[in-house]
């Protein structure tokens, strides 16, 4: 058979023979449509040079390196967020974007901006989860003055907007934990909540949130004082067993942060799973089994492929963005899960 010759693939594509030469010379002048058309046509009859498109379409196309920095690697939720970021980067077809991703065992604030100040210095944008800190505000001011777009995932960093967001209203997330409350609990009884840090503005605004709905609408429950878990799993076991052994009439616990395995574990034991409300956050292998076995009632979680999908598209944006006063905040909305929708 004779060899598929250029003109044959502009036929095939539908294009003029110049817009395949331009292709084939890695032009950027060509639409990412076109392109990706060429390359269709050139695989679809044989033509020989379909190697080289592929390449030069993958040359022509803007590269980006975006850093994130997240929580200690030993906890699932991180790791699955780790593995979303990565798989929406591999996704981007217009964009070539690496991604760095560190872990931190050591959350203290000098740490946490230590490593923040290192990873702007080779990357076009980064995003953190961290709690508020003035050493961590300082580290963010000073990237953000050299140019380089900082986003806060999971958590805002700041309460008036001068910092890029990607994640939930933890406002409406609270007011929904209480209304979960509020309509699931056989009677009105006392609530009590573990929140992992109240520095995590998400956390903050949960327990917010969470309390406003009960003035509102549900006052003839008791909310009991929050106690932190500084995001232990063997720290909330131990607090859960104190507030079930204080409390033998408890009707609730809303777990507001880390330690939901350490929680699930002390009602479990306790003999009481399925006889408490039991309301925590993402969808990960612990809160499924405790959504299973009824030690947990109630999920709210996060949608970590549509995370991770706007913070590639926000991270993009802001760094071919004309001016650095423009906010690209994404609010998602947020996913619910029962035993019987799993």
């Amino acid at each position: 058979m004779k060899r598929p010759t250029i003109r044959d693939l502009a036929k095939a594509a539908d294009v003029s023979v110049a817009t395949v030469n331009r292709v084939l010379g890695g032009s950027s002048a060509v639409k990412r449509n076109t392109q990706e058309a060429v390359r269709a046509a050139a695989e679809a009859i044989g033509f020989y040079g379909l190697g080289a498109i592929g390449s030069r379409i993958s040359a022509a196309r803007p590269h980006f390196r975006f850093g994130f920095l997240l929580q200690q690697p030993n906890r699932v939720f991180y790791r699955d967020l780790a593995q979303a970021l990565r798989a929406a980067a591999l996704s981007l077809r217009d964009h070539d974007v690496a991604v760095q991703i560190e872990f931190l065992d050591e959350l203290a604030p000098q740490n946490i901006a230590d490593r923040i100040k290192a990873l702007g210095e080779h990357c076009d944008a980064i995003g953190i989860v961290a709690a508020v800190h003035p050493l961590v505000a300082q580290a963010v001011e000073t990237l953000q003055a050299t140019k380089v777009p900082v986003f806060a995932l999971i958590s805002q960093l700041s309460a008036v907007g001068q910092i890029n967001y990607i994640g939930l209203d933890n406002w409406k997330v609270g007011r929904t934990a209480a209304w979960a409350f509020e309509h699931i609990c056989k009677s009105p009884g006392k609530i009590a909540t573990l929140v992992g840090n109240h520095r995590y503005r998400c956390q903050e605004m949960n327990e917010s949130g969470f309390r406003s709905y009960f003035r509102e609408h549900a006052s003839n429950f008791v909310l009991l004082e929050a106690q932190t878990t500084f995001e232990s799993g063997a720290i909330a076991q131990e607090l859960t067993e104190k507030l079930l052994a204080l409390h033998p009439d408890l009707a609730g616990l809303y777990v507001a942060g880390g330690g939901i395995s350490g929680a699930l574990s002390a009602i479990r034991a306790s003999g009481r799973a399925g006889q408490i409300v039991v309301v925590g956050y993402d969808l990960m292998d612990t809160t499924r089994q405790g959504l299973i076995d009824g030690s947990l009632t109630f999920v709210i979680s996060h949608p970590l492929a549509r995370l991770a999908e706007q913070s590639m598209i926000g991270m993009i944006k802001a760094c071919t963005a004309n001016s650095d006063t423009v906010n690209f905040t994404s609010i998602l909305p947020f996913d619910i899960y029962t035993r019987e929708n799993l």
